[in-house]
């Protein structure tokens, strides 16, 4: 197998690999009224998945800088996904053998390890294979557009399983869920492995890592970019809801699927079009670009709301992705220590964001239109901590 032909066996494992993450990340709320119904779990009870989900990940986000380059990305990549898969059967079986509630609990927190620990490793094997490196920031931006696919792909496949077969036979759904992180666990320990360590570029020590600048404003760059992302896809059910009178159930798929859909177009259009455009420009414009979705979304005109939601999907898929790259560009021996902070400082982004959001909306007596103007403050920090980095780029040089 010659390196090239083994990069992209690799780097499609690795898309396959953000489709996992979508579908632990998205499954279980489509579930949450079921749960409800057929565990009679209250509502604040059931938040508690979607919290000790991302909280779990935000952990393993942590813990992954110590102990990934110990046992190695091969090994980390079959734990992330067997944890995924051991997570979705559970699921199904845990609520029939103990109390329900922690049963979802363990099988969320399980799954949630796997989550994590892609989301880790999966960005700097992508940067690590031989490619060109203009080629590279596309292939990120292609990287990141299968989360949006996968996302798309759970809730529209979901709905339809559950139209044919019967929501009661969601454990049948999720036990065929685990299947793809099953099968893509065992593509892991057939392709080759690319790692931060093969890149020609001298390490650098954590501890000096953690007193660069540069290494900071790339910190500021994922949260802000979490955080624009997840202010309006969080709020997304409700928009659709209260633009286009729709039921909540409607609203849960109109409103994110949307958003996911643009978000996708936005990734796969720069991973079309990436080598033509400068990186950091082309975020800077959308950041502008989020600025005006969330005013339009303020408006309180429904289908001026809309059009904001789908927008601020397209203007937000870049920032992700492209806050890696700079990263990647800026600090190549930053290592898997830099690249788990970054998965670290991209998920508290998108937890601080919808929960600030939903802050300012309770002040202002649960209006989202206030709010939505307050969240503008996440592309604007980001555009200033753009600027410092192209002038601190561009003094260096």
């Amino acid at each position: 197998m010659s390196q090239s032909s083994g990069a992209s066996h690799t780097i499609r494992a690795c898309l396959a690999g953000y489709v996992v993450q979508a579908i632990i990340n998205n499954f279980a709320p489509l579930l949450f009224l079921t749960f409800q119904t057929d565990f009679q779990i209250g509502l604040e009870k059931i938040a508690l998945l979607t919290t000790i989900n991302f909280s779990v990940q935000l952990v393993v986000d942590g813990l992954s800088a110590k102990f990934v380059d110990r046992i190695g990305y091969r090994a980390s990549a079959v734990l992330a996904h067997a944890c995924s898969a051991l997570g979705l059967v559970l699921m199904a079986v845990l609520p029939a053998v103990i109390t329900p509630f922690i049963g979802l609990l363990c099988a969320s927190a399980i799954y949630a390890v796997g989550g994590g620990l892609i989301e880790v490793i999966v960005s700097p094997m992508v940067e690590s294979c031989p490619t060109p490196p203009r080629k590279k920031q596309s292939i990120m931006s292609l990287l990141h557009s299968f989360y949006c696919w996968g996302h798309l792909g759970v809730v529209l496949i979901s709905t339809a399983f559950f139209a044919l077969a019967g929501i009661e036979n969601w454990r049948v759904l999720a036990i065929l869920w685990a299947i793809v992180p099953l099968v893509n666990m065992i593509v892991f320990c057939l392709v080759p492995i690319y790692t931060p360590q093969d890149i020609d570029a001298p390490a650098i020590r954590p501890r000096k890592l953690f007193k660069m600048k540069v290494f900071w404003l790339l910190m500021v760059l994922m949260v802000c970019a979490g955080a624009s992302e997840q202010a309006m896809s969080q709020w997304a059910s409700a928009f659709a809801e209260s633009a286009l009178g729709v039921s909540k159930t409607v609203g849960d798929l109109v409103g994110p699927c949307t958003f996911a859909l643009f978000m996708g177009l936005a990734r796969a259009f720069y991973a079309k079009m990436g080598e033509r455009l400068l990186l950091n420009r082309y975020m800077m414009f959308c950041c502008v670009l989020c600025i005006v979705s969330y005013l339009l979304a303020a408006t309180g005109i429904p289908a001026i709301g809309m059009l904001g939601c789908g927008l601020c999907g397209f203007s937000v898929g870049v920032l992700w992705p492209g806050s890696f790259s700079t990263a990647a560009k800026a600090l190549p021996g930053g290592g898997t220590t830099m690249y788990a902070m970054l998965a670290l400082a991209g998920d508290v982004g998108c937890s601080a964001g919808p929960t600030m959001v939903g802050a300012v909306a309770g002040v202002f007596g649960e209006d989202l239109r206030p709010a939505l103007i307050f969240a503008i403050i996440f592309p604007v920090v980001l555009i200033g901590a753009l600027v410092i980095y192209r002038r601190t780029s561009a003094a260096e040089k």
